[in-house]
């Protein structure tokens, strides 16, 4: 990102930016994301948008290895003028749960997280909106997965594939509708992707009988499929699940030093 293309971005309707770090160092943050120098670009392209006017989101990713640096990330989102940051504890499937022993918090550092989000939101007032992320794995209720699958959100990939959600790829055995082939409308009414797990009629037990069940619409099915090998299952994130156990387990087997990241590699590059 430079001057030029920023402004043809601008000019083209761009309306807001967010950029996301992963952490408020430098050397950590290109420790966890696996890039040297990459810190150091994001910052710059931070001052090229806030001085084009346009509104900047920072968004930081949390886990065990930088929890404690919350504090000095909401202030670096001060300092570089954001009118909003987010403040988002990793959530573990895809390569999340492929690092999740290098990843998950204690309690105690999610509760410290939580007073830090606190305290900035006191000092900010409207200055800075924040937006604050738990860890499922410390919910007794799991989020509802994008507002309830097909029913508040849909997310169009470059090649027009319309998705439920950013991860609705990771469950095998789903057709995605194309914007290319079919209207968006017809996509998101009556696609058997976007109708599968909408609504509560797909639910097994003990959603179906749960007074929750039009609160949490069952949870996520990214996860449900990554932990429990089934995407049509209870979230294990809530305390009633099946298969909860994994959750608990998890937590109680957090090893007490946290292994090596283990990255994707994208050329040359690697990132966690």
């Amino acid at each position: 990102l430079n001057p030029k293309t920023l402004k043809a971005l601008s000019d083209a309707g761009l309306d807001h930016v967010q950029l996301s770090f992963q952490d408020a160092t430098p050397e950590q943050a290109d420790y966890i994301g696996g890039m040297a120098g990459a810190q150091a670009k994001k910052l710059e392209a931070a001052r090229l948008i806030v001085e084009d006017g346009l509104p900047l989101t920072l968004n930081f990713v949390i886990h065990r290895q930088n929890a404690e640096r919350v504090p000095a990330m909401l202030q670096m989102a001060e300092t570089l003028g954001a009118r909003r940051v987010e403040i988002a504890h990793t959530q573990y499937y895809g390569w999340g749960l492929l690092n999740r022993d290098a990843l998950l918090p204690s309690r105690t550092q999610l509760e410290e997280t939580e007073q830090a989000v606190a305290q900035a939101r006191a000092r900010f007032g409207t200055r800075i909106a924040i937006d604050f992320v738990t860890p499922d794995y410390y919910a007794d209720q799991p989020k509802p997965c994008m507002g309830g699958w097909g029913q508040r959100f849909l997310n169009v990939s470059p090649s027009g594939k319309v998705l439920p959600c950013h991860a609705a790829e990771s469950i095998p055995g789903l057709h995605f509708p194309s914007v290319q082939e079919e209207t968006l409308a017809a996509i998101w009414q009556n696609s058997p992707l976007f109708t599968l797990y909408r609504g509560t009629d797909w639910m097994p037990e003990p959603c179906q009988s749960c007074a929750f069940k039009e609160q949490d619409w069952g949870g996520c099915r990214c996860q449900a499929l990554a932990l429990t090998g089934n995407a049509s299952a209870t979230d294990p994130v809530c305390e009633r699940a099946p298969g909860h156990s994994v959750i608990k387990q998890a937590i109680a087997n957090r090893p007490a030093v946290p292994p090596a990241f283990r990255y994707r590699r994208y050329g040359n590059a690697e990132t966690a």
